[in-house]
């Protein structure tokens, strides 16, 4: 017979230090086994119970409250960053084109941004008496435009009914309308320093955005994936160059406008009122749809209480220059830049005016661009693939 221990194979030293470990516990109470001491323990709260989701839903609906008045609070300084950033993307181009020309980006933003501050005050300096002087002569010369509108027999039975050009005219000749319009001497005082103030602020974000334009895209690519990094930038590119070109496209378009229009004043002898009017012509070119009819619908009712004769010539050239802008000038100056359906240019137009005014309308249109690029490039592709 062989003896009982040499059927057994040898113990591995790990399972002889984990017995020795055992031996050296102390043995648990009954007590501690059972839980006698402090009771047994119940089942876990439930991550579903009723209440911890009712609790947690309410403190994100009141997270999610704070978050958004704290950003309607801000909604003002909000609204400045996005158009320095929108009016830095319309420079872009310019500092672009002065870096093909083996200027570095320091000198061709500096190059940049000495231009811009020239042109403002040149503007200033030579244009501003002179729309100031005859802003005072069309305010002036109100009332007798009313008077040969009112010779009209149409408008002389509308004025009958409704008074509609006494009203007027008792507003325009009662020397306060403009003031009435901001409440006050006071309100007219804080518009203008308001005023002031915002496009101090908005110029030197804009200078600040147009210096750090490629370190902020960098560091804002950075934070995408690795193997997606590449083409985040492709897209991010192509959005700001996108916007860049809709922004100054937009500025050249209005240019030509108001140039076009100064140049038909002078001809048909409007020029005491060729600068201001011209100068509204422009600013009103650069609201989507309806820009441009405002600013001919200004011109011709003024050309209109001047001469008829000029009124019809007024509303011809406008005709005709509106045909011109939207299929000659308009398309080439924006055809590298934007290309959004008509339909969705109309609803851009409408939201953006809807959310913030006049300056949602403006920023309404390349916002659309990119987001149609981006679900072109992004979602339609994946559909495709899939």
């Amino acid at each position: 017979m062989t003896q009982a221990g040499e059927d057994e194979p040898p113990a591995s030293a790990e399972a002889v230090q984990a017995d020795r470990a055992t031996d050296d516990r102390e043995p648990l109470s009954a007590e501690h086994e059972t839980g006698d001491d402090l009771g047994t323990p119940g089942p876990r709260l439930s991550r579903r119970a009723p209440y911890l989701v009712g609790f947690l839903g309410g403190l994100g609906l009141l997270s999610a409250i704070a978050l958004g008045n704290a950003v309607w609070s801000i909604r003002g300084v909000l609204v400045q960053i996005l158009v320095a950033f929108f009016i830095a993307a319309g420079l872009n181009p310019s500092v672009k084109f002065f870096e093909r020309r083996g200027m570095r980006r320091s000198w061709a933003v500096l190059t940049v941004i000495v231009t811009v501050l020239v042109a403002l005050a040149l503007f200033l300096v030579a244009f501003v008496p002179v729309m100031t002087d005859q802003v005072r002569a069309i305010s002036q010369s109100a009332p007798d435009w009313l008077d040969s509108l009112q010779r009209s027999r149409r408008i002389q039975k509308l004025n009958d009914d409704y008074q509609i050009i006494d009203k007027i005219r008792e507003y325009v000749t009662g020397g306060d309308f403009v003031s009435s319009i901001f409440g006050g001497a006071l309100g007219v005082g804080l518009a203008v320093l308001g005023a002031l103030a915002n496009t101090f602020v908005i110029t030197v974000m804009t200078l600040y955005f147009l210096a750090g334009l490629d370190p902020a895209k960098g560091a804002l690519y950075r934070l995408a994936p690795a193997s997606r990094r590449e083409r985040v930038s492709k897209l991010g590119d192509r959005v700001i160059e996108g916007i860049g070109g809709y922004v100054s496209g937009a500025f050249i378009v209005a240019l030509c406008a108001g140039l076009s229009s100064l140049v038909f004043l002078f001809i048909v002898g409007m020029g005491d009122y060729a600068v201001a009017l011209a100068f509204v012509v422009a600013l009103l070119d650069v609201i989507p749809m309806i820009g441009a009819t405002l600013g001919a619908v200004i011109v011709c009712a003024i050309a209109f209480a001047t001469d008829v004769q000029t009124g019809v010539i007024a509303v011809i050239f406008y005709v005709v220059y509106q045909q011109v802008e939207n299929y000659l000038i308009y398309p080439r100056v924006m055809s590298k830049s934007v290309d959004v359906p008509g339909v969705v240019t109309v609803i851009a137009a409408l939201v953006g005016a809807g959310l913030m005014g006049v300056v949602g309308a403006l920023l309404a249109i390349p916002t659309a661009a990119a987001l149609l690029m981006l679900m072109r490039e992004v979602f339609v592709r994946q559909q495709d693939q899939s």
